[in-house]
């Protein structure tokens, strides 16, 4: 698990694509304390095991599954990619709980400045969009965000200067993919509300009359 907080801007340095995935070397320095092969690390908000790490780098070995639901196959060498170390149990969560399991890619519609902060647009594929709301956390590209404005499959975000600084979302233009992973419990919360076999009390009433609907 991740809190969407972004430790480290890394650089990748070499792809290797084959029939099986795709290997991915990533230039770093920060993230590399306290990681073992086998550790967890969330690149671009996808989380992946890393099978090899050197003094100034790691590689992970991202499967097909992961390169159909991320930007994974977009991505090139000189690319500025996110970086994450999974979470521990005495950290506080500033962010939000963060799986490192995208749903769907996002694309850029473009940003504008607001004064202080700087807002950003992207377009969800249909089916996605009902689990972004007003106000609600969504990861983009590994980066924890609060949704500012949501219309249709259409959505924003606000970043303030100091996070700018640290992720690589100043680099998108427009058309550009993102990885997307939505609030992991109105998935649950979906599952358990379409369920035939459901029980419990959770049904639409009970969703409205607590503010959820």
């Amino acid at each position: 698990m991740f809190t969407g907080l972004i430790e480290e801007q890394g650089v990748i340095t070499d792809i290797r694509k084959s029939t099986e995935g795709m290997e991915l070397t990533v230039k770093c320095s920060k993230i590399l304390d306290g990681t073992v092969k086998g550790s967890s690390i969330c690149i671009n908000g996808a989380c992946q095991t890393v099978t090899e790490l050197g003094k100034d780098y790691i590689k992970v070995q991202a499967s097909n599954e992961t390169l159909s639901v991320t930007n994974y196959n977009d991505m090139k060498k000189g690319d500025i990619v996110n970086l994450e170390r999974a979470l521990t149990l005495n950290k506080r969560i500033d962010g939000h709980i963060v799986s490192g399991h995208i749903d769907c890619v996002a694309e850029f519609n473009g940003s504008k400045d607001d004064g202080f902060s700087k807002t950003f647009y992207f377009k969800l594929p249909e089916n996605f969009s009902k689990y972004v709301i007003y106000k609600g956390s969504i990861a983009v590209n590994g980066v924890s965000l609060t949704v500012a404005s949501v219309e249709n499959n259409i959505f924003s975000v606000e970043l303030i200067p100091s996070t700018l600084k640290e992720v690589n979302l100043t680099n998108l233009k427009k058309g550009d993919k993102v990885n997307i992973e939505t609030d992991l419990f109105a998935k649950y919360v979906e599952k358990i509300f379409n369920s035939k076999d459901n029980n419990s009390k959770i049904n639409y009433n009970f969703l409205a009359e607590n503010g959820f609907v």
